[in-house]
Order: structure tokens, then sequence, then C-alpha cells
């Protein structure tokens, strides 16, 4: 009976689970699907703030110009070979590779061709790049860049630029905005935390191990909009993660795959 008893048990927690994923892997799907998230946002198309006339436009990866290509490496070169200093090479070759993944959804920032003399070049100035992806089975948008020109930085655009990241979020019911830092970069870091009011991951290396944190490079950072994401990429300790995936793993314990 007892037997029984958790035989069934292991049943119930067992569709919990796969209907849990099914339905994040289907938010994940709706929200990888839309063409175009500047839409639903009309108010973020454009930025006219502090002297700058700027227009958004929405891509994806495996869409992008070769002009635009080698205008967001030349902005990944300009501002991210200070912070990775003797690991630029490496990490740029990484950077190339993620550019141009299928999943790679960005939106760029130009200057507004109404205000320009000449359109036949219109210079990139800023662009995010981002994926929604899974993080400890919570669905989340995964912000890879934020990158801007140094002309327009310092002038309110950053921030305007996140504050639509979030809603993107937000709307495709994404569980947090998660993102990647280089602890050398202050600046960001500051920006991020003192600015924006993220929060250093439980999943970052720091919080995960501490002595692996210290060798680590960079830090994850989060932003969460519901309880659940909150409790478990803010607040849930390496112990906590380690018994979650052990329930899991017990739930399936009991069943055989053939080859």
């Amino acid at each position: 009976m007892e037997s029984s008893r958790a035989s069934e048990k292991k049943k119930l927690k067992r569709k919990e689970i796969l209907e849990e994923k099914k339905a994040a892997d289907h938010l994940l799907k709706v929200a990888s699907a839309q063409i175009d998230h500047l839409t639903s946002f009309p108010s973020f198309c454009y930025f006219n703030k502090n002297g700058l006339c700027l227009r958004l436009e929405s891509g994806r990866g495996d869409k992008l110009s070769n002009c635009t290509k080698q205008q967001i490496q030349k902005l990944l070169k300009a501002n991210m070979m200070g912070p990775y200093g003797s690991e630029w090479a490496v990490e740029e070759k990484v950077k190339r590779r993620e550019m141009v993944a299928p999943e790679a959804r960005y939106i760029f920032v130009y200057w507004n061709a109404n205000e320009m003399m000449d359109n036949a070049f219109t210079p990139l100035l800023g662009f995010l790049h981002f994926r929604f992806t899974l993080e400890e089975e919570i669905p989340v948008l995964y912000l890879y860049e934020l990158q801007l020109d140094s002309s327009v930085q310092g002038k309110g655009l950053g921030k305007f630029l996140m504050q639509l990241v979030e809603l993107i979020a937000q709307e495709n019911r994404m569980g947090a905005v998660v993102l990647t830092v280089q602890k050398s970069n202050s600046l960001a870091m500051k920006f991020y935390i003192s600015k924006l009011r993220y929060v250093v991951s439980s999943i970052s290396p720091s919080r995960v191990d501490l002595l692996v944190g210290v060798e680590k490079n960079y830090e994850i950072l989060c932003k969460t909009f519901d309880h659940e994401a909150k409790a478990i990429l803010e607040v849930y300790s390496v112990q906590y993660r380690t018994a979650r995936r052990v329930g899991f793993m017990a739930a399936f314990s009991d069943l055989k795959f053939e080859d």
C-alpha cells in the first residue's frame, strides 16, 4: 500500500514537472516567433532627448546584412576590448558566433533619417542583443549585449533601452531579465546595480561557490518579475538548487528508457 502511494506521488510529480516544462517551452516559442518586438511599444521607436534624435529598429541574428555585422563588431571591439583585456581575442570569436545565431534578437539604434542630410549611410549608434531562454527552468529574457557608441552615452539612452527590454520581457511573460557583466567594467556594474536595481543572481559564480566566484571575471545579474523567479534566481542557495534537482531526478527515477 505504501509503495503504491509512493508510486502515485511520483507520477503526479512527473506530470506536474512535464506540464511546467511544456508551458515554459511554449512561452519561449511564442516570444521568439515575434517578428518585431517594437510594434507593441510605439513610444519606444524613437528617442528624442538631450540633443539626440534617434530611431530604433528590430532585427534577428540570421538576417543581418554584412554592413550591420561589421558595425556590430566595430562597436563591440570599441567598448569591450578594454574590459576583457588579454581575453578579448578569444571572446571576440565567441561574440561573432553569437551575433548570427538564429535565436538572437536585436534592437538597433540609428540617427533618425529625417534629421540627416545624407541618408546614403546610416551609422549604427547602439544595439541590444537578447534571447528568450531558460535559466533554472525559469523562462527569461537573457540580455547578451547592450552597446552604445561613445557619442550617445551619458544621455539617458541606456536606461531607455533597458526599460524597453524589461517591457518586452514582461509582455512575453518572462520571469526575469538576466545579463552578464565583466567585474572590471565598473561603470556597467554601477549602471545596472545602482541605477536600475539589478541584483547579483543566485546563479552567478560568486554566489554558487565563493572560491569559484573569485576566479571568474564576471557576475550574472537579474531583475525578476514574479515570486517564483525571485525565489529561484535571487534568493535560493546552491544547496536548495541541488535539492531541487535531486527531487526532479527522484520523480523520474523509476522510468526505463530504451535505446
